[in-house]
C-alpha cells in the first residue's frame, strides 16, 4: 500500500504533521478523512503526486526534529485536557470576539457585498450549533470518557447506553459544522476580503479562517483519536 492508498484520516493521525500539507491544499482530514489521499486529491482537484511530495518532505522534517509531543500521541484524559485548553477555549474566545465584528463589518459593508448577509446568517448557524455542542462533550461525553480511562472494572451503564451513542451525535454535529464552513469560505472566495476592504473587513476574514482551521484540527483529534480510544476503551471494559 501507497501513501496514495491509505485514508487521509490514517495519514493524518500516524504523521500529524501531515495536517499542515493538507490545510494548503484545502484537504478535507476530520470529517471527510475516511476518502484515500488519491480520492481526497480529486476532490479538490489537486495531481496527487504533487501533494505527495510535499508530504514527504514535511514528513521528513518532522522525523528529523525528534518531536514526539503531539497531541495525537497523548492518553485519552491528556488528551481530553488538551482539546478543552487550546480547542473549546479558543473556539469559545473567537465566537464572542468575532460575532459583534461581524455585525459591524456586515451592517457597514453588507450593501455594496451582499455576501456578507449570507456569511453573517451561515456564522450565526455555526455559532448556534458550536456553543451547545461543546457544552454536551464538556458535561456528559467527556466526563464518561474520563470515568473510563480511571475504571478498574466494569461501570455503571450510562444513560446514553453506550459510548458511541453521543459519539454518533458529535459527529453528525461535526458534519454540519463542516459543511456550514464549506459554505462560509464559498460564499467569501477562500476569505479573500476585496479592494475596499477596511481593517475590520480584513480583521473579520482573517479570524475565520483562524476560526476554520482551529476547528479543522479540533474536530480532527475528536472524530478521529478521542472517539476510536473511547470506544476501544468500552468495549475492554465490557
Amino acid at each position: 500500500m501507497t501513501i496514495l492508498d491509505k485514508t487521509v484520516r490514517e495519514i493524518a493521525v500516524e504523521s500529524p504533521a501531515s495536517v499542515r500539507v493538507f490545510e494548503d491544499f484545502n484537504i478535507d482530514y476530520c470529517c471527510g478523512g475516511a476518502k484515500s489521499l488519491s480520492e481526497a486529491c480529486a476532490a479538490v482537484s489537486v495531481e496527487p503526486e504533487v501533494v505527495r511530495e510535499k508530504l514527504n518532505a514535511v514528513l521528513e522534517a518532522s522525523a528529523d526534529s525528534g518531536s514526539n509531543d503531539a497531541p495525537e500521541q497523548k492518553s485519552a484524559t491528556e488528551l481530553i485536557g488538551y482539546i478543552l485548553e487550546k480547542h473549546h477555549t479558543f473556539t469559545t474566545r473567537e465566537l464572542e470576539r468575532l460575532t459583534p465584528l461581524m455585525d459591524k463589518v456586515t451592517d457597514k459593508h453588507g450593501e455594496r457585498h451582499p455576501e456578507l448577509r449570507g456569511m453573517r446568517e451561515k456564522y450565526q448557524l455555526l455559532r448556534e450549533d458550536l456553543i451547545p455542542h461543546m457544552m454536551k462533550e464538556e458535561t456528559v461525553l467527556f466526563p464518561f470518557i474520563e470515568q473510563m480511562t480511571n475504571a478498574q472494572g466494569p461501570t455503571p451503564a450510562p444513560p446514553f447506553g453506550s459510548v458511541k451513542n453521543p459519539i454518533r451525535m458529535m459527529m453528525f454535529e461535526h458534519e454540519a459544522a463542516g459543511a456550514t464552513l464549506k459554505e462560509m469560505r464559498a460564499l467569501s472566495g477562500g476569505f479573500k476580503t476585496p479592494e475596499d476592504a477596511c481593517p475590520s473587513y480584513n480583521a473579520l476574514y482573517f479570524g475565520l479562517e483562524e476560526l476554520e482551521r482551529d476547528l479543522h484540527r479540533h474536530i480532527h483529534l475528536e472524530n478521529n483519536v478521542l472517539f476510536p480510544m473511547a470506544i476501544s476503551m468500552e468495549e475492554d471494559l465490557l
